[in-house]
């Protein structure tokens, strides 16, 4: 296992990870921080990462590409909450601050994750690379080292099974119920 070989500092393992990583975190970047320089320094600063806390990676809790966006996600909002990763604004008074009830989408995110739960192990990690690393289906087949139609079936039936999840569960609404 690639992991395995990280863990016992094989450096063509590193090579190996970079390789299949770097455009996919790096489009992460782009789109998460929507500038060229910071999401460069989003690759090295996750490779880094990588290398080091490779014994952290538990297989039994997610794969290997979970494990690489999550990273990559959290450096993310660490590098833009730096100071220096964006522009000065000036003051302009106090910040409108509106305080709502967050209880319901606090919920609905409890009741997605248990939804994203239960489908199969393909599917779960077809959707968490689409919508929580933001990744293109294009993207998410070179990562896995699947083919492109592969990857849209499993969206195709992945978000379906959500679906199901999500009605069974009371969020969503089924059309067949729903009609008059």
């Amino acid at each position: 296992m690639l992991f395995e070989r990280l863990g016992s500092s094989e450096e063509a393992a590193l090579n190996e990870l970079y390789a299949g990583y770097e455009l996919p975190v790096f489009e992460l970047g782009l789109r998460l921080l929507g500038d060229r320089e910071l999401a460069a320094e989003l690759v090295q600063e996750a490779f880094v990462r990588l290398w080091r806390t490779t014994a952290r990676f538990d297989p039994s809790r997610g794969t290997a590409s979970t494990y690489v966006f999550t990273i990559a996600r959290h450096l993310a909002a660490d590098l833009w909450r730096r100071p220096s990763s964006r522009p000065l604004e000036p003051h302009r008074g106090e910040p409108d601050m509106v305080v709502g009830d967050r209880t319901d989408e606090m919920l609905t995110h409890v009741v997605v994750d248990q939804g994203l739960a239960s489908l199969s192990q393909p599917h779960r990690e077809v959707l968490v690379s689409s919508y929580r690393a933001d990744l293109t289906q294009p993207a998410i087949a070179q990562v896995l080292g699947s083919a492109l139609g592969t990857v849209k079936t499993r969206s195709y039936h992945a978000l379906r099974a959500l679906r199901a999840a999500l009605i069974e569960r009371g969020i969503g609404v089924d059309p067949l119920r729903s009609a008059p």
